[in-house]
């Protein structure tokens, strides 16, 4: 399998190329970083077009917050928030579009209204998600979670905490390609906070090529609370140790995907990355 290519509906992303930009844009009232600010349509819609004009390659839409102890909102509810954010982003922007749910409902809904990725932070474990991306042309990030949002945070025990993520993943992979999904759709997040503790962030971030099973890895660490851990900063001054990170996944070349707030600085360390690959294939 080849990690390099990934088909988003109608878009086929080379990602050894440049790393990928998603902008985050949470529709919510609650989210962990940025809740409320951009909670009805327009304020969202000028969000993303703000994010787009900054260089996110992708635009990554959620209504339903998955911070920890987040309590869950409806679907009816969740559409109500993206639903007609993503049909205005349609219309006004040719940037692909993701939809960050755990609901099949939800997800047919958005990509039948023009997104092109599921982020189901879930792992694609409900069997409708499954068929829901496989009857849709769809990508699908599929990410690693113990637990719900509600539970996940309580006590979480590894024995190996790469080993096991990797493990999940490969698990992942061959059963969504038995279920008709072709691998070349498929990417994968470990789920950093997720049902983690900071000694196994640290370890998944440390040690991300264990993670490889052959499909690009989408990193989302942006603004987190281990980040505060290590710098002693508030949610909304973290971007630069976001970016850390960022830089250090891309020199490693351990993740493809980057999953940011902060859109900007990131494509422009994407750029500097793809520049200096350029005299290493040439030697």
């Amino acid at each position: 399998m080849n990690a390099s290519t990934w088909i988003c509906g109608p878009h086929t992303f080379r990602l050894d190329r440049r790393p990928l930009v998603m902008g985050i844009v949470n529709v919510t009232p609650d989210s962990f970083s940025d809740g409320g600010q951009h909670a009805n349509t327009d304020a969202a819609v000028r969000h993303a077009l703000k994010l787009a004009e900054d260089g996110a390659d992708i635009l990554d839409l959620g209504g339903e917050s998955t911070r920890p102890g987040a309590e869950p909102v409806d679907a009816g509810e969740e559409l109500a928030r993206v639903l007609p954010v993503i049909r205005e982003l349609v219309r006004l922007t040719r940037v692909p579009l993701s939809i960050d749910t755990m609901k099949a409902d939800v997800a047919k809904a958005c990509l039948d209204a023009g997104a092109v990725i599921v982020n189901d932070v879930s792992g694609l474990r409900d069997p409708a998600m499954v068929r829901v991306v496989q009857d849709s042309g769809a990508a699908a990030i599929a990410m690693h979670m113990r637990g719900t949002p509600q539970t996940m945070q309580l006590d979480p025990q590894y024995a190996d905490v790469v080993a096991e993520v990797r493990s999940y993943f490969a698990e992942r992979l061959n059963t969504l390609v038995e279920a008709g999904i072709p691998a070349e759709r498929i990417a994968f997040d470990p789920g950093i906070g997720f049902g983690k503790t900071q000694e196994h962030n640290m370890r998944l971030l440390a040690h991300l090529q264990g993670l490889n099973v052959g499909r690009p890895i989408c990193l989302g660490v942006s603004r987190k609370g281990m980040l505060g851990i290590v710098t002693g900063r508030e949610r909304n001054d973290r971007d630069p140790a976001t970016l850390a990170i960022s830089c250090f996944a891309m020199a490693t070349s351990s993740a493809q995907i980057f999953r940011v707030h902060e859109v900007r600085n990131t494509v422009d360390a994407a750029k500097v990355w793809a520049a200096l690959q350029v005299p290493q294939m040439r030697s």
